[in-house]
């Protein structure tokens, strides 16, 4: 299935939103609770699974959607199609501060590779599957990587990140970074979680155990404020539980 052709503007800086623009007849996906605001004459519906797919068997949506819920994603996406003639415009935005990056599948071989929960929506026609690190143990105790989202399909995809995105082309060199700074990577790249060597640096470091290591050619999209970064800093800060916040009697 040939994905629909959306046109977009992203609108903002550090906080972004990607505004799509939809004529007559036209599908964007979305995950669920990513919609901020859309305009007369579209409407949207809950499927189970991208409808990239129109000829899916019920199998098939049910495995899908097994695998999803096995990584903790919803079964179900949101699918907003216009019914008005002429143009109308749907807003998505991510749950916490940061980048959005539109990603035309078509210029990097059709598909590219991200990490769980970075997807934000798709021009319909975009298969959205789950990946799984080929190296389980690396994954288990690596935390961040083990699981992967893989889309695929000849049109517009967004991926949100946090904080700033680097972009990265990749000539057959290495690249190695925290885990969590991994947005996606194109084909073309072989992507691998390995241990850090020193345990002197890995214990008094402050750097994480394992790191992701990426080689070949493409692209790499990294993010500068991984979520997990930023919960943790989070966390660490809150009040404990039963104590008074600051500015308390």
């Amino acid at each position: 299935m040939r994905s629909h052709e959306i046109d977009y503007q992203i609108i903002g800086h550090s906080m972004q939103m990607v505004e799509i623009e939809l004529d007559q007849g036209e599908t964007v996906i979305a995950e669920a609770g990513a919609m901020n605001y859309m305009e007369e004459g579209i409407e949207f519906e809950t499927k189970m699974g991208d409808g990239s797919n129109a000829n899916q068997s019920l199998m098939g949506k049910l495995f899908s959607a097994g695998k999803r819920m096995l990584t903790g994603e919803s079964v179900f996406m949101t699918h907003f199609t216009s019914h008005k003639l002429g143009k109308s415009r749907v807003a998505f935005a991510a749950p916490y501060p940061g980048s959005i990056v539109p990603i035309d599948l078509a210029q990097h071989g059709g598909s590219i590779t991200c990490q769980k929960d970075a997807f934000l929506c798709a021009a319909l026609g975009t298969k959205v599957d789950i990946a799984f690190n080929r190296r389980l143990g690396s994954g288990f105790f690596g935390g961040e990587g083990f699981i992967l989202q893989y889309l695929s399909g000849d049109g517009m995809a967004f991926v949100h990140a946090g904080g700033t995105v680097i972009e990265k082309q990749l000539t057959g060199e290495t690249l190695r970074l925290d885990t969590g700074c991994l947005v996606a990577f194109s084909d073309g790249i072989e992507y691998s979680i390995e241990m850090s060597s020193g345990l002197k640096s890995m214990f008094f470091g402050g750097e994480g155990l394992f790191l992701a290591t990426l080689r070949g050619h493409g692209k790499v999209w990294i993010q500068s404020l991984p979520f997990s970064r930023l919960a943790d800093r989070i966390l660490q800060h809150a009040p404990s539980a039963g104590g008074s916040s600051q500015g308390e009697s």
